[in-house]
């Protein structure tokens, strides 16, 4: 008997079901200096509010400065209010600040530096302080009298650095005085001061001594008489 041969039917393939494939995670965004500074910025204003106290604000710090990408700078700021166009937390306070006449606050604007090495270097009278103010010195005094000076704005940060020198900075004694910083075989001192009135100006003093001496501290029978007009006279509005 002959076996008819049939051809036989090709089997038809199961599709081979394909794994999906994970997005690529878009590469990580370095962080520039002026990133960082942004970040500094929101946590001083934040400590001068009182939001972060001394020990909070100082580990942030560290952290902002040790930050290589954009994403690690986030979680720093992320428990603050949220920020306006300029980088700035955009606050109750902050908003009601135009009422004592200060001026809009330019993040970019240049920092005051007073140096003495070797020698001394004093700030005192009837000047209008910036934002921002770095005293160094070295084997040597710097003297900072705040209670005659102008406020164009709401909160002014001193950066003070004393290497086997001194550093002293007086306030008056209607404002709010805080402060931030380290003494290594030496000494840093602030003496914290709260203002009665929510706007009033607030110094900020960050920084440390190295065998030297920082001190902050209100002088006592020294007011700003008129907050709330002292700077507009002076404008001529």
């Amino acid at each position: 008997m002959d076996l008819e041969k049939h051809p036989q039917e090709p089997v038809a393939q199961q599709p081979v079901a394909q794994k999906p494939v994970a997005p690529a995670e878009p590469p990580a965004i370095r962080a520039s200096d002026a990133d960082r500074d942004r970040i500094a910025d929101i946590l001083r204003e934040a400590l001068a509010e009182g939001r972060l106290d001394a020990e909070e604000h100082a580990e942030r710090i560290d952290s902002v400065y040790r930050a290589k990408t954009v994403a690690e700078l986030e979680p720093l700021v992320r428990d603050l209010p949220a920020t306006g166009a300029d980088g700035r937390p955009v606050t109750p306070a902050a908003s009601s600040s135009a009422s004592y006449g200060y001026g809009p606050e330019d993040p970019g604007a240049p920092a005051e530096n007073l140096v003495a090495i070797f020698s001394s270097s004093t700030r005192r009278g009837r000047w209008r302080i910036g934002s921002k103010t770095n005293a160094f010195s070295l084997f040597g005094n710097i003297e900072i009298d705040l209670t005659e000076a102008l406020f164009g704005q709401r909160t002014t940060v001193i950066n003070a650095t004393s290497i086997f020198g001194n550093v002293e900075i007086t306030v008056p004694q209607n404002i709010s005085l805080r402060g931030n910083g380290t003494g290594i075989f030496g000494n840093f001192e602030v003496v914290t001061l709260e203002a009665e009135e929510q706007d009033a100006p607030t110094v900020v003093v960050n920084g440390y001594s190295v065998f030297g001496n920082v001190e902050a501290k209100p002088k006592r029978g020294k007011f700003i008489a008129d907050l709330r007009n002292q700077l507009r006279k002076h404008l001529g509005h």
